[in-house]
């Protein structure tokens, strides 16, 4: 009469104290014999041990023995309030008997413990939760049995259990593991959210939970979406029913609760039985073999019409003529599924293992009022082989008023049950991310190494084209020669832009009669607004006619020839020097145009015509040719044909020594307009 919780399954189970967790009364006994099969051992972990020790462990105490019976061996003896057993305590045979004896006593618990074969190497309790491990992700092996009237949990699926659930009562929960069988669970631990919903589920009901730190999930297989009946996949000629209820209300309107009323969510009234009796179907084809792992029941869904299913059997068949009562691995009773406790509840039931059919029923066993139901399938598509199926003896005919189990069902042996499916469904969470496969770990590592190539050789070509571009530079159609690249800077000065609008240089305009009187050498190239100590390098087609050759002043001393050489006074040559002629010794160094404002030259005569301050050779210079038609198609031809420049202040010829002042250049534009003033 000691005997508390008790399940033994075939591999593992679980076992309690009488009155667990409460004070175990006075006097009591219980026994426990555990067989597993031969060749395997038993290995026992206790959840929780509290056992009175006031008289070193003499009536009260907690005894496993190897084997069962007269020839039992003693494993060991344990008392103590909080004792701790450390690790497992394993058996030398595949027989263990548990003793547990209560004497007199004022408190403790008692116990509670779990057993398994010894290949469980990852055997936890019934009272183990989320909290108890810091992994992120593990597995564990949960014993049968661990739906427990105390353990509570709190969430559901997809959304997840907070942290301080039962793993394993939340697994069964789930539909992961079996409460008559258990099973390995596959346990993600994540950031927890403010609010848990409850819900009813193979016969645990979670409780509505507040914010927490963590929950977790289980990885499942994933076949757990919906077959078609709420989506309206399956037709409604392929949901049939035994009887359907139609009746006439007040108003005498026709009402009919056909079995296509069946769907779940679907706004309206259910399908209803005609008559209410354990004989009454609902039957689904599916079209073809799935894999069907759960079903999703609610009442009428109709506040005047209070009715539901509460309890229901199973059945499932290949051709809709032999059909197979659902029962669990291992056991030799139909299995009843709980159903709805009022008409709004979704209630889900899990197979484990899964059943795979092409028609499917639902039996009303219990009902409050009349049978009225609404369902769904939870399952996936049967792509693999399974094993070969044991066909039963068609049965002898029978009568119409026989028995509802003899009518139409035919309970196959556990042998057969358990050859058909016996395998427990692959772990696997649809809300984390999958496992990782070969595949992917073969890319993890080709994809670095296909970045890390190629961006080098962006990096080789980025590198060649930059040093491509300062190759050019270097040979340039100004490429300065060696000594004097020093003055680089004040040649580029002109072609960058000036600091402001007021300061913008504007090139000087040539009229065709001005450039006629001029000889060829004597021809500025580019004309500047700001004082520049050398005239600039030529810009446009005059570049390309002077074969590279830079504008730019040598350095003193350097070459004696340039110095030397008189270039006024010496002939006309074919090849020109590679840089500009200095302007007369009487005169300025070099030609400086000067370009600024006709209002801040209020003093200019208005009647003297502007004359160019370059100097004039004597003799008349030829037309220009050559070269320098380039540069007439560059002048402006809004410009006036008479455009000339002024000469040094106090001075009508270009041989004063005196210092030099220059007047702005003057259109005829500019005259023009001086002259209307």
């Amino acid at each position: 009469d000691g005997c508390g919780h008790t399940v033994l399954g075939p591999e593992s189970g679980t076992l309690a104290s009488i009155n667990y967790p409460q004070t175990s009364p006075n006097s009591t006994v219980c026994e426990w014999e555990i067989r597993v099969k031969p060749g395997q051992r038993v290995q026992l972990k206790f959840g929780d041990f509290d056992i009175d020790d006031s008289d070193s462990c003499h009536s009260s105490y907690l005894r496993v023995h190897n084997g069962i019976g007269p020839t039992r061996t003693e494993i060991g003896k344990y008392c103590g309030f909080g004792f701790q057993v450390d690790g497992l305590i394993t058996s030398k045979s595949n027989e263990v008997t548990v003793q547990f004896m209560s004497g007199t006593h004022t408190s403790g618990r008692g116990f509670l413990a779990a057993y398994s074969t010894t290949d469980k190497s990852d055997l936890i309790t019934c009272l183990d939760n989320a909290s108890h491990f810091s992994e992120p992700e593990f597995n564990k092996y949960c014993p049968a049995g661990c739906v427990i009237p105390f353990a509570d949990i709190s969430g559901t699926i997809p959304h997840g259990y907070r942290d301080s659930s039962s793993l394993c009562m939340a697994g069964i929960h789930a539909g992961v593991v079996s409460n008559t069988l258990g099973g390995q669970i596959n346990v993600v631990i994540s950031k927890g959210i403010p609010y848990y919903e409850g819900s009813l589920a193979n016969n645990v009901t979670s409780k509505a939970g507040p914010l927490s730190t963590s929950l977790f999930t289980f990885k499942t297989s994933g076949c757990y979406g919906t077959l078609g009946m709420e989506s309206g996949v399956i037709p409604d000629s392929q949901i049939t029913a035994s009887s359907i209820l139609e009746w006439s209300d007040q108003t005498g309107q026709v009402n009919i609760w056909k079995p296509d009323n069946a769907r779940l969510k679907r706004v309206g009234p259910p399908w209803a039985a005609f008559i209410s009796d354990e004989h009454q179907w609902l039957q689904i084809d599916l079209n073809k073999e799935k894999r069907i792992t759960g079903i999703i029941t609610t009442g009428s869904t109709l506040a005047e019409y209070y009715y539901y299913v509460s309890a229901y059997r199973i059945l499932y068949s290949d051709d809709a003529q032999k059909w197979t009562v659902y029962r669990e691995p291992g056991m030799d009773k139909d299995k009843i599924f709980q159903g709805n406790t009022e008409l709004y509840q979704e209630v889900r039931n899990n197979f484990i293992p899964p059943i795979i059919a092409r028609f499917f029923r639902i039996n009303p066993l219990k009902w409050h009022q009349k049978i009225a139901m609404k369902v769904e399938l939870l399952g996936c598509q049967f792509s693999i082989g399974r094993a070969p199926k044991i066909t039963m003896p068609p049965p002898p005919p029978q009568n119409k008023n026989d028995d509802f189990s003899d009518d139409f069902i035919h309970s196959v042996k556990t042998s057969l049950q358990t050859d058909k499916t016996t395998f427990t469904p692959e772990i696997k969470n649809t809300t984390v991310t999958p496992s990782v496969t070969k595949d992917v770990a073969l890319a993890a590592v080709l994809v670095p190494v296909l970045v890390m190539v190629f961006t080098t050789l962006i990096l080789i070509l980025v590198c060649a084209w930059h040093w491509r571009n300062r190759k050019k530079k270097s040979e340039g159609t100004y490429d300065l020669p060696y000594w004097d690249r020093a003055g680089w800077w004040k040649g580029m000065k002109q072609f960058l832009p000036t600091k402001s609008a007021e300061h913008e240089e504007t090139p000087v305009r040539y009229s065709s009669s001005e450039i006629s009187h001029l000889r060829p050498r004597e021809v500025p190239t580019m004309l500047q607004t700001e004082s520049a100590e050398y005239a600039q390098p030529l810009v446009g087609g005059i570049v390309g006619t002077l074969h590279q050759r830079s504008t730019f002043k040598p350095e003193e001393g350097k070459e004696a020839s340039y110095a030397d050489l008189d270039p006024y006074n010496s002939p006309i040559q074919e090849v020109y020097h590679a840089y500009a002629e200095p302007l007369p010794i009487t005169g300025p160094e070099y030609a400086t145009p000067i370009i600024m404002d006709m209002s801040s030259h209020p003093s200019t005569p208005l009647g003297v015509p502007s004359i160019s301050t370059f100097k004039a050779a004597g003799n008349q210079v030829p037309p220009l040719v050559g070269t320098y038609n380039k540069l007439l198609s560059r002048t402006d031809s809004t410009s006036s044909a008479q455009a000339l420049y002024d000469t040094p202040k106090g001075q009508l010829g270009p041989g004063a020594t005196d210092e030099l002042v220059y007047q702005v250049p003057q259109s005829v534009a500019h005259s023009t307009g001086n002259k209307d003033e």
